[in-house]
């Protein structure tokens, strides 16, 4: 028993010294853990953040767009109101015949422009003299029965004279019974037959010359058919197509006419402008005229100066707009019947005006807008309120000032905060006044 107990004894400080191994050898286990766990949480944070800083280098700088840049500035601008005009002839005669006949002889050529009162048509005038004549000789005819009328009545008023001084004469015979009642009684009634006599002769006179008043129209009418064989340019103007020609037979008043005549000059451009534009021209309608300008599409002809001569008095419920008229002169005769235009009504001009160039303005959804460039070079909507256009302009009601900078070009690949770059190269900060740009005259318009 001594034995085992010396064994146990013995063995003590080895146990001991194995326990204190093995705990030694786990904590350098948990320590080497937890710096292998460091390093990998060292390794992950680095790579993380290696790859943000690859993503960050990667990533690409914000474009710079190329524009172009115009400064807003101020001009004195015309007030206008623009619309389409077609040209109407102040007056269009279709020329027909106004007696039957051979056309004898056509003086003009078609095409040509005649002047009022210019020969066109002979018509042959030998039945119309014919016709003349015939009528003469009946009214001579009917004269002469007249004045072989007033011959008899003459006559018989002589006897009925007669008649009465004798019938005076047996009144006081028959009184003192020198004569019987019965020859006085015969002189009475042969007075009263003479007297009878002379008025019948009187009806017959008047008779005849109602006759004869009858013939002198009938002489009047056959002079007028006759000047109708001479026809004539009843205004000035241009011809249009031929549709008879010599030898023909005409008809009086035919349902075709023979020419039209189409007066060239002066001449009407009618046009319609909107409600909106017609409370402006009301509202300028104090000047005492208002300038018209009319361009033809697509000519090389200056513009044409007229003046506003009619607006209508109703408004076409259906288009909403009202019709306006202007005269032209149209000395060159470049205006012609049927031709659209371009109508530009002049009504006064607006002073200062803030403009831009018209290809800065863009239309969105609700309103118009601009990109305005800032100091820094980046770019904002603008909301902008537009008046009137002139030539390349639009005034800007509301919206900016004179000298703010606008985007002319380039537009499309803009939003806002983008940075920009001018393509162009006149660009001048602080406001820009319009120089060396005539300015429509304003003689007959005023200002607003």
């Amino acid at each position: 028993m001594s034995d085992d107990t010396s064994q146990q004894a013995a063995d003590a400080p080895l146990a001991k010294d194995q326990k204190n191994k093995s705990s030694r050898t786990r904590s350098r286990l948990v320590q080497l853990a937890s710096i292998v766990g460091l390093v990998l949480v060292l390794v992950l944070v680095w790579y993380l953040l290696g790859s943000k800083s690859n993503q960050a280098a990667n990533r690409p700088r914000a474009e710079v767009v190329p524009v172009e840049i115009a400064n807003a500035s101020e001009m004195d601008v015309p007030v206008q109101v623009k619309s389409i005009g077609n040209v109407e002839s102040i007056s269009t005669i279709a020329v027909r015949s106004q007696v039957e006949g051979t056309l004898q002889a056509v003086h003009f050529t078609p095409g040509q422009e005649v002047k009022k009162g210019d020969l066109l048509f002979t018509i042959d005038p030998r039945p119309l003299q014919a016709t003349l004549a015939q009528a003469n000789a009946n009214l001579a005819k009917a004269i002469a029965a007249v004045s072989q009328g007033k011959q008899v009545l003459a006559k018989d008023q002589a006897t009925a004279s007669n008649a009465r001084t004798i019938l005076k004469r047996d009144l006081t015979l028959v009184e003192s019974g020198v004569i019987s009642r019965e020859e006085y009684d015969n002189a009475l009634a042969a007075s009263e037959a003479a007297d009878a006599t002379v008025r019948a002769d009187q009806s017959a006179i008047d008779s005849l010359n109602a006759a004869a008043k009858a013939e002198q129209a009938n002489v009047r009418n056959a002079q007028v058919q006759l000047s109708y064989a001479i026809i004539k340019a009843p205004i000035g103007g241009k011809t249009g197509n031929l549709v008879v020609t010599e030898g023909n037979l005409v008809r009086a008043n035919d349902t075709t006419p023979m020419v039209t005549i189409t007066q060239a000059a002066p001449i009407y451009v009618t046009f319609t402008v909107s409600e909106p534009d017609f409370l402006k021209i009301r509202d300028y309608s104090s000047n005492a005229e208002f300038r018209t300008e009319v361009s033809i599409p697509g000519s090389s002809q200056p513009a044409q100066q007229g003046k506003l001569s009619l607006i209508d008095n109703t408004v076409d419920t259906s288009t909403g707009t009202i019709r306006l008229k202007a005269t032209f002169e149209n000395g060159d005769r470049a205006l012609y019947p049927g031709l659209f235009t371009n109508v530009v009504l002049t009504l006064g001009i607006k002073h200062q005006a803030v403009v831009v160039p018209s290809q800065a303005v863009q239309i969105g959804q609700d309103n118009s807008f601009v990109y305005t460039v800032k100091a820094d070079m980046t770019v904002e909507v603008r909301k902008v309120q537009t008046g009137s256009t002139y030539e390349d302009k639009v005034v800007i009601e509301d919206g900016l000032k004179p000298g703010e900078q606008v985007v002319t070009d380039g537009q499309l690949r803009l939003v806002p905060g983008a940075a920009v770059q001018a393509r162009n190269r006149q660009q001048k900060n602080g406001p820009q006044k319009e120089t060396g740009r005539s300015t429509p005259d304003s003689s007959g318009a005023g200002t607003k």
